[in-house]
């Protein structure tokens, strides 16, 4: 298989480029390996990556925003997986924000573009997209046919309806573009666990240790999350099921309570207390880490509801194992 893989120096797709290398390589493999084509901004970086050193992987630059040569590896590609957009971990100024915005639309734009001119155009195009785009909800899930889209929910600061414009944005310029030879699946994912450095989960476990681990806010509001197992299983198996398209939820089937989720990780990482953190207080923390509340204070309350019913098998479905699968690799990669 011919993989177009952008924003592949991003956490996200560094998991993803782990996983479809290490298929390459392992015994008993397709006789075939994937031909995997890394667009990226920095081809610097991205030739750093230990994965783009092996057979089958190649970098290609582009600026996400503008047809060039690299548009031809488009050309008669199986699949086109586009990550690309600028990172929601920091703090969200109206420049950030526009930043979010262009960074996700311009990159979805042009691969639209590309994929129409192609005179092979890939089976298969999907899209990042973010579980954030539901409402802010207490009182029932959020799946893909029933979930409320989000924006001026009451109660929630007004400036949160900027991530829910960007991520509407960002899925009406997938679904506008002109591809009809295309599937296309905007992948609304929720918080992806794995113990890499500057993830999520890292972030979590490092204040945890801290005696930080206690309650965001009210800790009333949900969490959540998938491990990055089941992500990249769940890729692999919607590059395969050619009757799957539209938005797709990539969230375990358990969501839970922040309060029920951080007293999970302080028990995995065996930490006795964890201090609450109050909203003020997060809010402070926020400002000197350059990022913003939202991301731990509204409620992401989401089930994969298509994922389950077309069989997809997690192998993480529930909090309390996954924590500790990832906190042992977590405690495993600081003794290094």
């Amino acid at each position: 298989m011919k993989l177009i893989l952008a924003g592949a120096t991003g956490q996200i797709g560094r998991m993803l480029l782990r996983d479809f290398t290490a298929e390459n390589t392992t015994s008993g493999s397709a006789a075939t390996p994937h031909d995997i084509v890394l667009l990226t901004r920095s081809a610097a970086s991205a030739a750093l990556l230990p994965e783009a050193k092996l057979s089958g992987v190649r970098v290609i630059p582009w600026d996400a925003r503008t047809l060039g040569s690299w548009s031809s590896e488009i050309d008669g590609a199986d699949a086109v997986i586009n990550l690309a957009g600028r990172s929601v971990n920091c703090r969200y100024t109206k420049r950030n924000l526009t930043a979010m915005l262009a960074s996700r639309v311009e990159s979805t734009r042009v691969i639209g573009e590309a994929i129409s001119r192609a005179a092979r155009p890939p089976r298969a195009w999907l899209q990042m997209s973010t579980a954030t785009i539901y409402a802010h909800r207490f009182d029932a899930p959020n799946d893909e046919a029933t979930g409320l889209i989000g924006g001026s929910e009451p109660d929630v600061p007004r400036y949160w309806d900027e991530s829910i414009r960007i991520a509407r944005a960002w899925e009406e310029t997938l679904f506008s573009a002109p591809t009809p030879h295309t599937r296309r699946v905007a992948l609304r994912a929720a918080m992806v666990m794995s113990p890499d450095r500057h993830g999520v989960f890292d972030t979590l476990a490092a204040l945890a240790k801290r005696g930080l681990g206690g309650a965001h806010g009210s800790g009333r509001q949900y969490v959540s999350w998938i491990h990055e197992h089941d992500f990249t299983a769940a890729i692999r198996f919607l590059l395969s099921r050619e009757d799957l398209s539209g938005p797709i939820n990539l969230a375990a089937p358990s969501p839970l309570t922040n309060a029920a989720f951080q007293t999970i990780l302080r028990h995995a990482l065996l930490v006795p207390f964890g201090m609450r953190s109050p909203a003020w207080l997060l809010k402070i923390g926020a400002f000197f880490l350059r990022t913003d509340t939202e991301l731990l204070l509204k409620s992401r309350r989401v089930i994969p509801t298509r994922l389950l019913e077309n069989d997809f098998v997690f192998r993480h479905p529930d909090w309390p194992s996954a924590a500790i699968e990832l906190a042992e690799r977590w405690n495993q990669s600081k003794r290094k």
